[in-house]
């Protein structure tokens, strides 16, 4: 196993302890952007996109770490991001550009994981979580990611 692998098994219990001891979602989801994107060398932006409560199906720009972005506001369907929003699955891309639905936030991006975040059925916010690298994520990250998500539901 790599490094990076040891690495990110190990990422559920430190997002815990920053839940613990943290009680601002803003501050919790902010920490654990800067924790997956200092870890895991692979993760060159790591963010949320929250589903508006005023603006219906409309995501607006949480927390992130990594290049500023002109995706401050995503409407549901509209890029991967939209796309989750509407399927609340996870949706890994090996290769952003053979994607159609794809919006360009950096041109350096090669591939991106979007994991839904789910307050029981309903859709409340992703972690989205882009690389340099094609192909960066696998099964491992997923399932990793999805821990992850599970454990911040209850912020929204």
């Amino acid at each position: 196993m790599t490094e990076q692998k040891k690495k990110l098994l190990e990422l559920p219990a430190k997002a815990d302890e920053i839940i613990k001891t943290e009680n601002d979602r803003d501050a919790i989801l902010q920490k654990i952007s800067e924790l997956l994107h200092n870890e895991i060398d692979v993760y060159d932006w790591v963010g949320f996109y929250i589903a508006d409560p005023e603006v219906e199906r409309e995501l607006y720009l949480g927390p992130y770490v990594g290049e500023a972005t002109d995706h401050t506001r995503i409407p549901f369907g509209k890029g991967i991001c939209g796309q989750v929003a509407e399927s609340h699955e996870t949706f890994v891309v090996d290769d952003v550009h053979a994607q159609d639905n794809y919006l360009s936030c950096n041109i350096h991006v090669k591939s991106e994981i979007v994991v839904p975040i789910m307050k029981g059925d309903a859709f409340v916010a992703q972690l989205d979580i882009d690389s340099h690298t094609i192909a960066a994520m696998d099964e491992t990250d997923r399932t990793v990611l999805e821990e992850i998500c599970t454990k911040l539901s209850p912020l929204f």
